[in-house]
């Protein structure tokens, strides 16, 4: 590429139900120390960016860093709909994600964990570790994006509870923030059904009690941030009329529009297209194109105590536009191209290949005790 190259990274933290995305001026100090190192993001097997054919010449050298790079950042809570999000994206030429990296919400939780300790912050002052050098620590995480999958004009990455930290990032990358939201009912019936850390699959009160809480925290930073910089973009929205959200979306963050991120269900099977993990637990749904199958999984699966609950427990519902008292719900009429894809799902069409089914682990020799009757 010719020129000053501008990435956007869109930083994609899955935390409970949302997705976020930045899109600013600078990105601090990172872009300089970046651009001081002048290495190149992945140069070995990389896919080719917009324009370019693999395995080419000079044509196919991968983006440089930049003081002119722009982050944006993708930011969710677990079981939300953001890989489905992320696989969309992903499937746009311009556009990579990847899968997890997992390490980036670690990070920023030690951060905000110092920040929490005035014991703690008194001794990293008194080391010179000040917060302009903690906040300088921001190239790591562009590294980590930027190296963990192939280079392509605009990054994204998504990593669950990342998102809680959304002032701070807004901080250190002045870009805008896509926050996905979904119906909390539906987000914890999912849940239920894998591990979530602090989360008790064995109630779903004690789930919505920490969905609500953890929605309710990345919301209220959403709304501090201002809606010029973040959007909200809800999953079931995103689901029924996939081509109007796609378009507001990439709109938002100043990406060109392509057709193909109606498609990410072909996109995966080719080379260099659509990177999926076999031990994430929402692979075997983004191999479908966008159906509605997920939308009312959850009625008749919670208890009538905590649906009667529901406004208390969750009173984020309200807020986010849900009603707390609907069961079953009604998001809306889905558009005509999505029925079909969903009479295709129920027909069976799509199946996860061989190479995409996660190992068994060995067994543990330290029993776990059984998750007995959900309440």
């Amino acid at each position: 590429m010719v020129g000053k190259l501008k990435q956007n990274l869109l930083l994609a933290c899955l935390v409970i139900s949302s997705v976020t995305v930045f899109s600013g001026q600078h990105a601090m100090e990172c872009h300089h120390r970046m651009e001081e190192r002048g290495q190149p993001p992945r140069g070995d097997g990389a896919r080719a960016t917009s324009g370019t054919a693999p395995g080419g010449g000079g044509a196919n050298r991968s983006p440089a860093y930049s003081k002119d790079m722009t982050p944006d950042l993708i930011g969710v809570v677990p079981r939300s709909g953001t890989t489905l999000m992320r696989a969309m994206l992903d499937a746009h030429p311009d556009i990579r994600c990847g899968e997890e990296t997992r390490v980036i919400p670690r990070i920023l939780e030690s951060k905000q964990m110092w920040a929490r300790s005035s014991k703690e912050k008194i001794r990293l002052d008194e080391a010179g570790v000040t917060d302009e050098v903690l906040d300088s620590a921001c190239s790591f995480l562009l590294e980590i994006i930027v190296k963990h999958g192939e280079p392509a004009p605009f990054l994204c990455n998504k990593d669950p509870f990342a998102l809680k930290s959304l002032t701070y990032l807004a901080r250190i990358f002045p870009n805008e923030f896509l926050l996905m939201v979904r119906d909390g009912a539906l987000s914890v019936h999912s849940m239920i059904k894998v591990t979530i850390a602090g989360f008790d699959l064995n109630s779903y009160r004690d789930c919505l009690t920490k969905w609500n809480r953890a929605i309710e925290t990345m919301y209220n930073q959403c709304m501090e941030v201002g809606f010029q910089r973040c959007m909200l973009v809800h999953y079931e929205q995103l689901v029924l009329h996939p081509e109007r959200w796609m378009r507001t979306l990439l709109k938002f963050l100043h990406i060109p529009w392509n057709q193909a991120v109606l498609h990410h269900e072909d996109d995966w099977k080719r080379q260099g297209g659509v990177s999926l993990s076999k031990v994430e637990r929402s692979t075997d749904q983004v191999i479908k194109p966008v159906n509605v199958e997920a939308l009312s999984k959850w009625v008749g699966k919670i208890p009538a105590d905590v649906l009667q609950d529901m406004p208390v427990i969750a009173p984020m519902l309200a807020k986010l536009g849900y009603d707390p008292y609907a069961n079953p719900p009604n998001y809306g009429k889905p558009d005509q191209k999505v029925l079909e894809n969903t009479r295709r799902v129920y027909k069976g069409e799509f199946q996860l290949p061989d190479f995409l089914k996660e190992v068994p682990q060995p067994k543990k020799t330290v029993e776990r005790k059984s998750r007995g009757k959900i309440k």
